[in-house]
């Protein structure tokens, strides 16, 4: 009948959200870039960690919801963009990780960021 083990076995992991997988990829990339940062700036590489980590888990959270759960998720999501963005861009300029690195991710937040945008405001 309708077994929940049976039902949710055959549940799709995923989120079907362009803007979950590009955040999935900038959060890898910009985590890998901080795992080294020296002891004094660590306290920004593990609030970099857990600002690019709420990204992917916002915008997938967010579209598991409805109306205004929505809306309240994917506003955290680029938020924490934003906050991701200001901490890299620190850690560049002390030269703790690598600029070319940076760069990279920088840019596949701004596209998320985008993304979200789009979500938050629909044409």
């Amino acid at each position: 009948m309708n077994d929940p083990e049976v039902t949710m076995s055959k549940a799709v992991s995923n989120t079907n959200l362009v803007a979950h997988t590009k955040a999935l990829e900038a959060a890898g990339i910009a985590i890998k870039l901080v795992l080294r940062v020296p002891a004094p700036l660590k306290s920004i590489a593990d609030q970099l960690i857990r600002s690019a980590s709420s990204v992917p888990a916002n915008l997938a959270e967010g579209h598991g919801r409805f109306g205004r759960d929505r809306q309240h998720h994917w506003r955290i999501a680029y938020a924490s963009a934003k906050e991701v963005d200001s901490h890299l861009r620190l850690l560049a300029a002390t030269g703790a990780v690598n600029g070319v690195g940076a760069e990279r991710a920088l840019e596949s937040f701004d596209q998320v960021r985008a993304m979200t945008w789009r979500l938050l405001n629909p044409v």
